[in-house]
């Protein structure tokens, strides 16, 4: 049993009609994928603008709080709470609390 193969190059050729169709089908697909794209990226933006807003409203007592905050500066030397924040050195990532008047208030008593 013999097979014969038949190359499609030698069928039927396709003719200028289904050359000129095939370019009008891939023109109009490339026309809608491109409006699809354009409508995704806008609806994306839109979203993008919308979250954006919402938190830019919803952080604005944080924001007015932040800036009402006075900056974070170290005084050279100090050692001391100030507040919540500590001011002075830090070792080995560990701070203590040191009460300096409970400190000076037992060290200065004198005992009967």
């Amino acid at each position: 049993m013999q097979i014969k193969f038949i190359p499609p190059a030698a069928a039927n050729p396709p003719s200028l009609l289904r050359k000129a169709a095939t370019l009008v089908v891939t023109a109009a697909l490339a026309a809608v994928a491109l409006m699809f794209s354009a409508v995704a990226l806008t609806l994306i933006l839109i979203l993008a603008l919308i979250v954006g807003a919402y938190l830019w409203w919803k952080t604005r007592a944080m924001r007015k709080q932040m800036r009402d905050f006075p900056p974070y500066r170290t005084q050279a030397g100090s050692d001391v709470f100030q507040g919540e924040r500590f001011v002075g050195d830090v070792i080995e990532g560990e701070a203590v609390r040191v009460n300096q008047s409970a400190t000076s208030s037992v060290s200065d008593t004198p005992r009967p």
